[in-house]
């Protein structure tokens, strides 16, 4: 059991540089400088947490875990797009997202937007720590608890952030992606988490990805869901994607994660196009 804790206490000191950015910074101010529009191209900002920001694969640039791995510099340079303003910072929350300055990004010539953000607001990795490290009755009730913040305090946070993002960007495609599920339980228990708690935090997590999903089509955005991608490479995989509680970033994507990312974003934008929306 004490290596079992161990590892879920490893577990929380990662995940909370998810809740409060790598060095505390959830300010857009280390983003690169803005360059304006480029001709005949497509003019792309993205915003978000540590999952747009690409933390999980270093080297960083900067304090919000920038990686030249993330999924918006992947996009860069495919389907005519150039990346304008890239000011995603982990830690970051629909609030301090606003905050820290990631909407000055946007303007009426940005042509693309994408965001990720959610998970920072839910309490997610109490849920997370608490199955792995905890008690049976530990693990339901954290599990419990962010099922209702998912629900109930969500919904709002973002539909006030959505309507902010398409004030700034009136003219933009604005694509929202979702989280994977963190484990394959097919795979058996992993450190304190049996296989039923891993469905529950799965659970959890098509949960908050319905949520977000129904939120942002009713701005008239987009949800690009990636949950079917990281099948089979949850972090208990053979072949995760999901890094360990070991690692400096637990529970964010690996290379191959926001690879998978990077794909399920271009085969959306690719139907968009061929469906003229």
């Amino acid at each position: 059991m004490t290596h079992l804790l161990r590892a879920a206490g490893s577990a929380l000191a990662a995940l909370a540089l998810l809740a409060s950015g790598v060095t505390g910074a959830t300010s857009a101010s280390a983003a690169p400088a803005a360059s304006h529009t480029w001709r005949g191209g497509v003019v792309y900002d993205a915003l978000g947490d540590s999952y747009a920001s690409g933390y999980g694969v270093p080297p960083y640039d900067g304090s919000c875990g920038r990686s030249q791995s993330a999924y918006a510099e992947q996009l860069n340079g495919r389907m005519r797009i150039r990346l304008d303003d890239f000011v995603a910072c982990a830690g970051a929350t629909t609030t301090s997202l606003v905050s820290g300055g990631q909407l000055n990004a946007l303007n009426a010539h940005t042509n693309l937007v994408t965001l990720t953000i959610g998970g920072n607001d839910i309490g997610w990795s109490s849920a997370v720590v608490a199955c792995l490290g905890g008690t049976d009755s530990q693990c339901a009730g954290a599990v419990a608890a962010t099922r209702s913040n998912i629900t109930t305090n969500l919904p709002g946070l973002l539909d006030s952030l959505y309507t902010q993002v398409a004030q700034q960007a009136p003219r933009a495609r604005v694509v929202v992606t979702g989280y994977p599920r963190l484990f394959s339980p097919r795979f058996g228990s992993y450190l304190g988490a049996s296989a039923a708690e891993q469905r529950a935090l799965n659970d959890g997590a098509n949960v908050l990805n319905r949520v977000i999903a129904k939120e942002a089509r009713k701005h008239g955005f987009t949800f690009v869901d990636v949950t079917n991608r990281f099948q089979g490479h949850g972090v208990n995989a053979p072949s995760a994607w999901i890094l360990g509680p070991t690692d400096p970033a637990a529970f964010h994507p690996t290379l191959a994660g926001y690879r998978a990312y990077t794909a399920a974003i271009l085969s959306s934008l690719r139907h968009c196009s061929a469906h003229g929306h």
